[in-house]
């Protein structure tokens, strides 16, 4: 695993999200090149997760990103063991706590004001007016902190 400064990754993760990345590309763009992934896969594997997958306003993207870097970190590479799957989703789990910690929920829906809630498939529009109302650079900031944190071994 490549070395890295976890604040100039979490600095590149809030200038993805201002350049129009959504939540869950932010955070999962900025460690991509730890574990060597090719850019526009790693764009390609993070898309669908933003807007609490799907724009569905589920679990948050920042919070699947942090998941999907966690199973590079504590992969399972045979699906029985149970004790590799087991440090994986307690890691999960941990960052989850942590997120839940500072923000109270990991559901986007509640983390975002109550007129940006729309499961409407069409992205907003990234604005000034946009970023100004939305409070999920916050979130993406909080996520790769957290994440650069378990991916240096920091969690454990």
């Amino acid at each position: 695993m490549k070395s890295f400064d976890i604040e100039e990754r979490v600095n590149q993760a809030v200038h993805n999200f201002e350049s129009g990345y959504n939540c869950a590309q932010s955070v999962f763009l900025a460690y991509s090149d730890v574990f060597e992934l090719d850019l526009e896969l790693a764009k390609k594997m993070s898309v669908s997760f933003g807007g609490g997958v799907g724009r569905m306003r589920e679990v948050c993207g920042t919070v699947n990103a942090m998941a999907m870097l966690a199973g590079f970190k504590y992969p399972v590479f045979d699906p029985l063991d149970q004790e590799a799957r087991a440090r994986n989703y307690g890691m999960v789990q941990k960052m989850a706590d942590l997120f839940k910690e500072k923000h109270g929920t990991i559901i986007c829906r509640s983390l975002l004001p109550p007129e940006e809630t729309s499961t409407n498939p069409a992205p907003s529009a990234r604005t000034q007016q946009y970023y100004a109302k939305r409070p999920c650079g916050k979130y993406v900031e909080e996520a790769a902190r957290i994440a650069g944190h378990m991916l240096k071994g920091e969690l454990e």
